[in-house]
């Protein structure tokens, strides 16, 4: 099966270094591209896309806001959001507004691949620990959950679906969860099935950013 593939940036270089990485692969293909998040909305409309690489500094429509439109639309492609060190809080905001993860800009090409792959096949969270870092970092930034009206959801969830949450939101694949709490790895997919269910979250990316906005993980481990 081929990953359609879309890249979004206003750097024609780093779009054609990107799309002859692509090009290379027997199983991707670059089926548009564009300049701008409001060229990338358009090209949506007529394109067949599974996997959207998305910049987040573009002039007209930034990538955030692009994602965040992108999201809202029914089965949407999964977005991917292009960032660097310094851009820390802007792939913060992709993810709220709805990124199954984010990249930085000079990963090696290997990993992207990698990473256009897994999240094409459902894993949202590209690199959970450096997910964490990032949440960690920006964690100040969040409500302290106290006064998150979300925070209450919560308690639909068992004390073992907490548990595997914070686990989750803590940057652990299902596997390490699994060995943590001594339960197989099914067992584990179907308490983070049950969460996201319960919690009307779309993939694990949600359940992080839940996480930390609720006070249920802080910065530096649990709340």
């Amino acid at each position: 099966m081929t990953i359609r593939v879309m890249l979004v940036d206003d750097q024609v270089l780093l779009r054609t270094g990107f799309g002859m990485v692509l090009a290379a692969q027997p199983d991707m293909e670059v089926v548009a591209e564009a300049g701008d998040g409001v060229e990338a909305l358009e090209k949506l409309r007529a394109t067949a896309v599974d996997v959207v690489l998305m910049d987040v500094r573009m002039p007209k429509l930034d990538g955030v806001e692009t994602t965040r439109r992108i999201c809202a639309q029914p089965d949407p492609p999964k977005v991917l959001i292009l960032t660097t060190f310094d851009l820390d809080e802007y792939a913060f905001s992709g993810l709220k507004a709805g990124a199954s993860g984010f990249m930085l800009k000079d990963v090696p090409p290997g990993e992207l691949l990698a990473a256009i792959r897994s999240v094409h096949s459902g894993d949202a969270v590209v690199a959970p620990s450096t997910t964490r870092r990032l949440l960690d970092r920006f964690a100040p930034m969040l409500p302290s959950g106290g006064g998150d009206p979300r925070q209450k959801e919560l308690e639909r969830l068992t004390e073992r679906e907490r548990e595997v949450m914070v686990l989750v939101a803590q940057g652990l694949s299902n596997g390490e969860i699994a060995a943590r709490l001594v339960l197989s790895e099914a067992t584990v997919k179907t308490h983070v099935g049950r969460i996201l269910t319960k919690l009307g979250l779309r993939d694990r990316v949600q359940v992080v950013v839940l996480a930390y906005e609720t006070g249920l993980v802080r910065a530096g481990g649990l709340g």
